[in-house]
């Protein structure tokens, strides 16, 4: 099966929700995705082609959907999973990053020792939206000496502009936009 006919099938799987959570927005609902364990293979297959030959040798799962395809993606590239964290799920000692939201500061977090320094990682969530994120997330790898290969995204909400928090030509790589 091609690559688009694979990205046609995957966009068919996530569901449109308007007005979700509140009036004016349309919401992308990965679960009828995650359901049908063709399109959920797929789909990870989709997010590991960029990856193939690569070296990578960490995928980090952002908390918490990046969970599920960083776990099935570890295993695809043949590597380890680490998981970043919202505050206060791991046993210390952590190392973290906070970043802003629209309305706040939140944090990631990642076991001391989850990367060795100059581990080849790769970033991994379901959602890029307005970049603050991902954008914590890779100066979380980057704190903890790790060398970063790129990112992997499910769906890129383009017109909320996350890409551009990427910071430089590190491959970004978004299955689907929208």
């Amino acid at each position: 099966m091609d690559s688009s006919s694979s990205l046609t099938q995957i966009r068919a799987l996530i569901r449109a929700v308007a007005d979700f959570p509140k009036p004016g927005i349309v919401f992308r609902d990965i679960t009828p995705l995650l359901a049908d364990a063709g399109g959920f293979a797929r789909c990870v297959d989709a997010l590991a082609e960029p990856w193939q030959g690569s070296g990578v040798q960490a995928v980090c799962g952002i908390e918490s959907r990046g969970f599920i395809f960083g776990a099935a993606l570890a295993q695809k590239l043949h590597a380890g999973f680490v998981p970043l964290r919202k505050p206060n799920k791991l046993p210390p000692p952590v190392v973290s990053v906070d970043y802003e939201l629209e309305y706040g500061v939140d944090r990631l977090e990642a076991r001391s020792d989850a990367l060795r320094p100059g581990e080849r990682v790769l970033i991994v969530d379901d959602v890029l939206a307005t970049g603050g994120t991902v954008a914590a997330a890779r100066a979380l790898v980057e704190k903890l000496g790790a060398q970063l290969v790129g990112a992997s995204i499910v769906i890129e909400l383009a017109a909320l502009q996350g890409r551009s928090r990427w910071q430089d030509d590190t491959p970004l790589h978004a299955l689907l936009r929208y």
